[in-house]
Formats: C-alpha cells, sequence, structure tokens
C-alpha cells in the first residue's frame, strides 16, 4: 500500500556535470531500470541531464530516498522531488469521480498520473530555462503517446525519448540496458517480478505473463487488495460527505483530497474491493489485458454515483453519461490538454452545483455498496413514493399513458397485428 505523497518539495544538492557541458535537459525519472539507463545515455550525447522525480502515491519514503541516492549515483546536474498529490487529486480525481466513467465502461485510469509527471517536468525545465525533455517510455506503450502529446499541447519543446531511440537497432532491449548501464559501473537493482507493476496514489495495475496470455491470473497476481480467504468477518461502513461533487470528509474528518483517497485505499483494500481483470483497446491499436485494483475510487464512484443519482434530474442522468465517455476517451489517449476536454470539464463542473450531501458506504467484501444518502437537494416528491403511494388520480395516469405511447399506439392501430414482418 503506497503511502501518502511527501508534502514538500526537495532540490538534492547533486553538482555533477556531464563531459561536454552541453544543454540543459530534464529527464521525467522513477529510478528504475529505463530511466535510469537514459542519464548515462543522454549524457555521452552531449546532454547536461537533470532529472525530475514526481511523487504521485506509490512509493514509500525509503523508496524516495533510493530513487534521490539513484540519481546522485548516475551523476546528474540536479534532481528534484515534486509531491504530486495535491495535482492528481485535482487535475484528475475530481473531474474523473465527476465524470464517473471507466474507459470502456470499466478501467478506470490509473495511468492519469502520467500527465502531473509531465506537468512537473516542464515546470523544471522552465525554471532552468531550457526546452528540452526526455522520457524512458517504450515505443510500443500508450504512455509515449501521453507523454509527447503533453508536453506538445504545453509549449514548444524538444523531446528526446531514448528507450525509442535503442528500439531501432536493438530488440531485446531491456537486456541492451542492463549491459549498458553495468558496463559503466552502474549497479542493476535486482527486481525478481512476474508481471509489470505500477502504482501510485490511484491504485495498481500488474501486467504479464498469464494475463498477457489471456489466462486466469495467479494467486501472486495481486497488489494491495486482500483475497477472499483475508477479509475481515465484520462488515465496513464509511461515511463521505461532499460538497460541489468533491468528497471533503471521510467519517466526520475533514482531509485534504490526497489524504482521503489514501484513507479509502487502505480501508477498501481490506475488504478486496476495487479490482477487476480488463481487456481494453489501445491508443496504438493493441489489446491491453491487466488486472487492476483502485479501492479507494471504487468507493469514491460508488459514493458519488448514489448521490448524484437523487440530486440531478432525469434528462441530466441521462446525458452525462455521453459526456463523461468523451472526457475518459480524451484523457486514456493523452488529449489532457486538448480543448476539448476544458470544455467538457465545464459542463461537469455544472452538474455538481447540487451534489451536496453525505453517503454511507458499506461492503462485506468485493463490492462496495451505497446504503444512505442524505441531502438537502433529494429530488423527493413530497406526496408521492414510486409504487406505493400518489398524489395524483386514476384519470391523470390513465391520460399520461395515453399521451406518452400514443406514437407506438398509433402504429400497432395502422399497421396491425397481421401486417407485422
Amino acid at each position: 500500500m503506497p503511502q501518502q505523497p511527501a508534502s514538500t518539495n526537495h532540490q538534492s544538492p547533486v553538482t555533477n556535470h556531464a563531459p561536454g557541458g552541453g544543454q540543459d535537459i530534464v529527464l521525467a525519472f522513477s529510478g528504475g531500470l529505463d530511466t535510469s539507463f537514459c542519464v548515462p545515455y543522454l549524457q555521452e550525447q552531449g546532454w547536461r541531464v537533470h532529472t525530475v522525480f514526481a511523487d504521485t502515491g506509490g512509493v514509500d519514503a525509503q523508496e524516495r530516498a533510493f530513487i534521490e541516492q539513484r540519481a546522485a549515483e548516475l551523476g546528474v546536474a540536479s534532481h528534484a522531488t515534486v509531491d504530486g498529490g495535491p495535482a492528481i487529486w485535482d487535475g484528475f480525481v475530481k473531474p474523473f469521480v465527476w465524470a464517473g466513467e471507466g474507459y470502456q465502461g470499466q478501467y478506470p485510469l490509473l495511468v492519469s498520473d502520467r500527465y502531473l509527471i509531465v506537468d512537473a517536468t516542464l515546470a523544471r525545465a522552465r525554471e532552468l530555462g531550457t526546452d528540452a525533455v526526455a522520457h524512458g517510455c517504450t515505443g510500443m506503450g500508450n504512455d509515449q503517446v501521453r507523454f509527447d502529446l503533453a508536453v506538445k499541447a504545453s509549449g514548444s519543446y524538444r523531446i528526446v525519448a531514448p528507450i525509442r531511440e535503442i528500439q531501432k537497432e536493438h530488440t531485446q532491449t531491456r537486456a541492451y540496458e542492463q549491459e549498458y548501464l553495468e558496463a559503466r559501473g552502474f549497479g542493476v537493482r535486482a527486481k525478481q517480478k512476474a508481471y509489470t507493476i505500477n502504482e501510485n496514489l490511484l491504485g495498481v495495475t500488474l501486467s504479464g505473463g498469464e494475463i498477457d496470455r489471456w489466462e486466469a491470473p495467479g494467486a501472486q497476481a495481486r497488489g494491495w487488495c486482500a483475497p477472499r480467504a483475508e477479509w475481515p468477518a465484520e462488515p465496513l461502513r464509511a461515511r463521505l460527505r461532499f460538497a460541489a461533487g468533491e468528497a471533503v470528509e471521510l467519517d466526520g474528518e475533514a482531509l485534504d483530497g490526497a489524504a482521503l483517497l489514501a484513507r479509502l485505499n487502505a480501508m477498501f483494500a481490506r475488504y478486496g474491493v476495487g479490482r477487476g481483470l480488463y481487456t481494453g483497446d489501445t491508443t496504438i491499436g493493441l489489446k491491453g489485458r491487466i488486472v487492476y485494483e483502485a479501492p479507494g475510487l471504487a468507493a469514491l464512484l460508488a459514493a458519488h454515483r448514489a448521490l448524484e443519482e437523487a440530486v440531478l434530474t432525469k434528462q441530466q442522468n441521462r446525458f452525462k453519461p455521453a459526456v463523461a465517455r468523451q472526457w475518459v476517451e480524451l484523457v486514456y489517449e493523452g488529449f489532457y490538454h486538448d480543448p476539448l476536454k476544458t470544455d467538457l470539464e465545464a459542463f461537469l463542473a455544472s452538474t455538481q452545483r447540487m451534489v451536496n450531501g453525505e453517503v454511507v458506504l458499506e461492503t462485506n467484501g468485493g463490492r462496495v455498496d451505497a446504503v444512505a444518502v442524505s441531502s438537502p437537494h433529494l429530488l423527493h416528491a413530497q406526496g408521492a413514493t414510486y409504487a406505493q403511494s400518489a398524489d395524483w388520480g386514476v384519470e391523470e395516469a390513465e391520460g399520461f399513458i395515453r399521451l406518452f405511447g400514443m406514437s407506438s399506439t398509433l402504429w400497432a392501430q395502422v399497421n396491425g397485428a397481421g401486417n407485422r414482418a
């Protein structure tokens, strides 16, 4: 389970310079094999490399310290660690919950921290007065699209992608990267993993092995969510308060967004909530199959939807999913800064004006339900309850039904049962 992102930015006192004193370039850095390889590769091309790690909640304090140490060991000109918690809440979680839709009806866009990583990288580039940025994305996945399009939409920058470059000549890129680092005296941390795991404040994704082969995920294909045998016997209840569609309190305690989501992750992961197996159409056209776990987002979505359904009009509830699907597709495919996304968010924000109130969530394991809703804006008719009581008469009901169904009734009368093909 990731810890809540650090609350401060840190500029490490690394002052090494690459031979040749070339132009400054800012590298989005995670300390893993790909971005570690990028540092000497770029240096040998004459760049002076500055690294930025945007902490979006996927690491603990020990791992953050390792990443800073790794940057220094590789001889970067400077390294910065940036807290991405507030940005990921305001820039993604709020509008995503407002939208209320996963990609292809399921996937909760757990890769959306990439855009906040780009923002942190570009901010550092502006501080240094350089237009050169780099990333460690491969040429086979969606992240390269998200990174490049987010950069291009933010200004005129030069993008360098070392992993894409070496793939032109090397088919076994990870083996080549490891040999490259070891030949220059840099150790490669041994991480024997059966799966590719991505983790941040939003959740965990796992791919590789039998998951890629469309087989049943193995027992080890698990991140935060406890297996059924470990679910607590007692049910869990949690109370969320929303203001203008944003969760602002958990069980009566006011929390900032990142802290609230981190706590929901911990609470509902114990009950296995928010875990799914998903095959999706990727941006580049391949099928992507993953196991994902997003317990906090699952809880937020369930609570928000229950409140929203009770306070929005019938027409709002019918129309809003179309806007939500468009917003989700833009974010998934790299168009995070497209003007249409901003336009859609203006509509979504407008729908949230009356989404105020409290929701009680309950889980016995595996799924979460909204069991109670309270709001001053509930669209509850004073004199009528569905299927129970009404403050209108029989004649009014029959008249409504006659007018409401007139078109199909006329068709049946004109064409008759015998004329139906």
